[in-house]
């Protein structure tokens, strides 16, 4: 008799904050992704305290597609970015997890482009780098890019990495490797932190493939800012340079 084995899953973890004009949209795309391998999708949506209907539209999304697998969380006071990723990484119960932003900045056609240096054993997690390879890229603001490319360069430095994009959303990671990781920061300096707990387990392989980018103004809802860059600044030393 033959031995049926049950399907790997991604866990897709999205934060939502005031994102109730995207939310459905990218909901809908996620939705779409035919998976590589005959992987499932759970996706995990954590609404940190969000000030406008973005629970509505969430809500209004599941009972119009009751046949996507959806958990919902909410935090009851604004935490910040991070602290919603540790609650999606904490309730992930895939085999592999990726981080999904609730805008439509990052194409969710692409997860399969992570998922293959993992899936043939190469990687246990993947970045996916807005400056590697030919795939389009919205014109970004030149402080914006230079700011990600310091940053990078700084990470780069201290933690003895080749990477490109530190600050990318979409990383992919095995979920026994991310969740053995005790993480701290609660806003954006998760980014900084995580890249740097990772670089310290030389066991941990890390890969980067490029992706388009699809970034918004600030005028469009962009809400990372300068005193972000000095955080994330503050977070490389204290992760990489100091290793708290």
């Amino acid at each position: 008799m033959k031995k049926t084995t049950t399907p790997p899953i991604l866990s897709i973890i999205i934060p939502v904050f005031n994102e109730e004009k995207t939310i459905h949209l990218i909901l809908e795309k996620v939705a779409e992704v035919e998976l590589i391998a005959g992987m499932k999708k759970e996706i995990i949506l954590i609404n940190d305290c969000s000030s406008d209907n973005s629970r509505k539209a969430i809500q209004e999304f599941s009972e119009k597609r009751p046949e996507i697998l959806i958990q919902y969380f909410e935090h009851e006071v604004n935490q910040g970015k991070g602290a919603a990723l540790h609650t999606g990484i904490q309730k992930a119960s895939g085999e592999y997890l990726i981080i999904q932003d609730a805008d439509l900045e990052y194409n969710p056609e692409e997860y399969n482009e992570l998922l293959v240096p993992v899936i043939k054993g190469f990687a246990d997690v993947v970045y996916g780098s807005r400056f590697r390879g030919g795939k389009p890229h919205r014109n970004m603001f030149f402080f914006h890019t230079r700011g990600n490319k310091i940053l990078t360069f700084l990470s780069n430095l201290v933690n003895n990495q080749s990477l490109t994009d530190i600050e990318t959303c979409y990383k992919l990671f095995r979920s026994d490797v991310i969740k053995k990781i005790p993480l701290q920061e609660k806003r954006f300096g998760f980014e900084p932190e995580v890249t740097a707990k990772l670089a310290r387990d030389k066991t941990i392989r890390i890969y980067e493939v490029g992706i388009s980018y699809y970034g918004r103004t600030f005028q469009e809802g962009k809400k990372i800012g300068w005193k972000d860059g000095f955080r994330a600044i503050y977070c490389i030393l204290k992760y990489g340079l100091f290793r708290r």
